[in-house]
């Protein structure tokens, strides 16, 4: 990547928000292709709404935009990037994929990804040559069209939400003008591969844990057994609180617990749904029971991850479609040797083997829930045995440096002119 300085970075990689709590995945990439040499400047169509950082965040260097999240915010900037997307000779051709989406999805939302893209566009340093975008929903959209609007190749990242909820015509039409694209589960890289216009378009790459971010799991646990009211066993769960979660059913399956068990529940997370789940947790009168902490920063909840004894995600699909991918916290939980209890659903059985790293159960069984949750608290044991084995499996299949380099490969062949091909 021969550029001078004053160029910027070949590469701007783009994103809804950053920096997030909840994407570490994304944070420990970009670290990750840091590390590894790659220069990239780092696009957002959001500001940040959490109120803390990761320590990742901290380390990474690369420089910062945030584009106009909404354009009249900042029209001077939407008007000039307008005005310089007509002059371009690709005006043509932008202005057709632009109208051909917007017959298909008439909304504010369209328009201000059109915005956002003539802005980027406009500022994106000279040096420039590709963009890569992380999902394929609304920052695809915007990363496509600067990409049509200034010539250049761009590639993606999918993960869950952008899948399950982009209409087929958008998410095929994307892939087809992307040069590659890279997702995290076996049922999201179906998906895409399916609307793909050629097989190798998309790879299969998992996040996978940079361990070196984590201690090593605690030498030995409490042999808490839920029948001493001074030492409940300790359950934690970790996610934004969103339908696709599955919190609700985990409160309900809490409901029925035998009377005898003493337990308690930490979650960690934000997300609109809240407020309607602390609610719930009073109405079926468990609210002394859980201990509600919002979003943290990564050492507060490792810190929470090896104080506890299981660690438990019911995910299910939400009504709109959205479903988890792989989700990073589930890796995060065997990094300190937890137990895992969860739904035989998305991409966590391709991590969590039913009976070897933990337990899964169908999604929204309540019952099953429960009686998992009550066998566990009563084996300390049974505990140890499910935590060693995720800790081993995340330690030696699920390192995250094997997809870094890939990653890192696909950007600099992308900048060299032979992105074609997924890494």
């Amino acid at each position: 990547m021969s550029r001078v300085e004053s160029e910027g970075p070949a590469v701007a990689i783009a994103m809804k928000g950053y920096p997030r709590l909840s994407e570490t995945f994304i944070a420990q990439e970009l670290l990750g292709l840091q590390r590894l040499g790659l220069p990239f400047a780092i696009w957002s169509l959001r500001h940040p709404t959490d109120g803390a950082r990761h320590m990742m965040h901290q380390e990474i260097t690369a420089p910062l935009h945030y584009l106009p999240e909404y354009l009249h915010d900042d029209w001077p900037r939407v008007v000039r990037g307008i005005a310089r997307a007509v002059l371009r000779p690709s005006i043509v051709r932008l202005l057709g994929v632009f109208l051909r989406d917007l017959s298909r999805d008439r909304t504010r939302n369209r328009l201000r990804r059109f915005g956002q893209a003539c802005v980027m566009a406009r500022e994106l340093p000279a040096g420039t040559c590709h963009l890569h975008v992380h999902y394929l929903h609304t920052p695809a959209s915007v990363i496509r069209y600067a990409a049509l609007s200034r010539g250049l190749s761009w590639s993606f990242s999918a993960h869950a939400k952008d899948i399950w909820t982009t209409p087929d015509w958008e998410k095929r039409e994307k892939i087809t003008d992307a040069c590659w694209g890279v997702t995290c589960t076996r049922d999201g890289h179906a998906e895409l591969t399916r609307l793909a216009d050629r097989p190798d378009k998309v790879a299969l790459l998992y996040h996978g844990l940079d361990l070196a971010r984590f201690p090593a799991p605690p030498e030995a646990r409490a042999l808490r057994d839920g029948s001493d009211p001074a030492k409940p066993v300790r359950f934690i769960t970790i996610g934004r609180a969103v339908a696709k979660k599955g919190f609700d059913d985990l409160l309900a399956a809490l409901a029925i617990l035998p009377a005898e068990l003493n337990w308690r529940l930490v979650h960690i997370g934000g997300g609109e749904m809240l407020a309607a789940l602390k609610a719930q947790a009073e109405t079926l009168g468990l609210a002394a029971r859980i201990e509600w902490r919002g979003a943290l920063a990564q050492g507060a909840v490792i810190a929470a991850l090896r104080e506890a004894d299981l660690f438990v995600l019911p995910s299910k699909q939400a009504e709109n479609g959205d479903r988890d991918g792989l989700p990073n916290v589930v890796m995060e939980a065997a990094s300190q040797a937890l137990p895992i209890v969860a739904t035989d659903f998305a991409g966590i059985p391709e991590f969590v083997q039913h009976g070897r790293e933990g337990l899964l159960l169908r999604p929204g069984d309540v019952t099953a829930l429960a009686k998992a949750l009550d066998g566990l608290s009563r084996d300390p044991q049974w505990r140890a045995k499910l935590g060693d084995a995720a800790f081993n499996r995340l330690r030696t299949e699920f390192s995250a440096q094997a997809g870094l380099e890939r990653v890192y490969r696909a950007l600099r062949e992308a900048v060299a002119g032979k992105g074609a091909a997924a890494p």
